[in-house]
């Protein structure tokens, strides 16, 4: 299936490893251009060399306020054009209710929260008829996660954010979609199961309660960020997919 992405060019947040990485190299092999971004500046440049000629990366925080004014400029110059963006990030501080901090919630808040609607509305600015902003979420939009309090509290926001803005711009031709992964194996979700004390018996208790019975790979994640981003799924908005195995118990 030719997903239409030939040419067009995206921006991905959160890009130098884990889903965000995975975004990026499926969008790349099905011919795409992207602009990669990190905190990291040798592990983004180094992603975007592993990438080749159709991939350029950024060093830059979602947090700046200026990321957005850089991501789609470098968009724009290094490639002619800009399609669209999906914005990742570095899940936030695990923790329970009672223990984290205040400091840990308002970092998390200017990384997760408000550099994510940030990002995403400067795209809706820029984009135009066939753009589309992705935001990569979490299972927790549904089913709170046990020890991940923070996580539990931003991404439902902005889940809500998302589909809000997906009734705004949907006139202009523009898409908003959320991907909600939850036990993908990347290295975050590894130290996860690693606070356990076993991380081999967290893995398989949790891997009982997914009906496929696995964990899902990032290369399946990236695929499934493609297509939603593609033209192929150009009727699809305001959507929240799970990407989980059928972890969630719900419609």
């Amino acid at each position: 299936m030719d997903l239409g992405l030939k040419d067009r060019v995206y921006v991905v947040t959160g890009a130098s490893r884990g889903l965000g990485n995975a975004s990026a190299r499926a969008l790349v092999a099905d011919g795409a251009r992207v602009v990669l971004s990190s905190r990291d500046e040798k592990a983004v440049a180094r992603a975007a060399a592993d990438l080749g000629p159709g991939a350029v990366g950024v060093a830059m925080d979602n947090a700046d306020p200026a990321a957005p004014e850089r991501l789609i400029d470098a968009a724009r110059t290094h490639f002619g054009r800009f399609d669209g963006i999906l914005v990742s990030v570095g899940g936030p501080a695990p923790g329970s209710a009672a223990d984290t901090t205040e400091e840990q919630w308002r970092t998390a808040f200017d990384a997760v929260f408000l550099g994510a609607v940030r990002l995403a509305r400067s795209a809706a600015a820029a984009l135009g008829e066939g753009g589309v902003i992705g935001l990569v979420l979490s299972g927790s939009v549904h089913e709170p996660i046990p020890g991940l309090t923070i996580s539990n509290g931003l991404r439902p926001g902005l889940a809500g954010f998302a589909k809000s803005l997906a009734d705004e711009v949907g006139p202009r031709g523009i898409r908003v979609v959320g991907l909600l992964p939850s036990r993908i194996d990347t290295d975050r979700v590894r130290e996860l199961d690693a606070l356990s004390g076993d991380a081999a018996a967290a893995r398989a208790a949790n891997e009982e309660r997914i009906p496929l019975r696995r964990y899902g790979t990032p290369e399946e994640f990236g695929n499934t960020a493609a297509f939603l981003l593609s033209p192929a799924a150009s009727y699809l908005t305001g959507v929240m997919l799970p990407v989980d195995g059928g972890a969630r118990h719900g419609f």
